[in-house]
């Protein structure tokens, strides 16, 4: 993975993370995977620990301890009513960004358009 798309995904594993809670509660390692299943194939189980620890503290997540069969018990993280305020405010600045980035795209891309045809 690129540096860009590094410094890119920092910005919005937080609300990616979120997101899937939304789904469905889940412990660390089936977040991961289900990360992996959406394509982001690279991001290190540890970047999820350390990201589950942050929006634990900031009570965006409810965490319950669920036996397992093997070892320790698991956290299970779900979405609680701050988490879904987060994430519906994520969504909101992502379609702002995404909107206004697109157009940037766009008119660069109009913009090189005419200069090509120019040459």
């Amino acid at each position: 993975m690129g540096k860009q798309m590094t410094e890119m995904l920092k910005g919005t594993l937080e609300g990616i993370v979120l997101a899937l809670l939304a789904e469905q509660p889940a412990y660390g390692y089936e977040i991961t995977t289900r990360i992996r299943d959406h394509g982001f194939t690279e991001i290190a189980e540890g970047t999820i620990y350390a990201l589950l620890v942050r929006v634990e503290q900031k009570k965006l997540v409810d965490v319950e301890k669920v036996p397992s069969e093997k070892g320790p018990p698991r956290k299970v993280y779900s979405l609680n009513a701050a988490g879904t305020q987060e994430l519906e405010e994520f969504w909101k600045t992502w379609n702002f960004l995404a909107q206004h980035i697109e157009r940037l795209n766009t008119d660069t891309h109009h913009i090189d358009s005419t200069t090509n045809e120019e040459n």
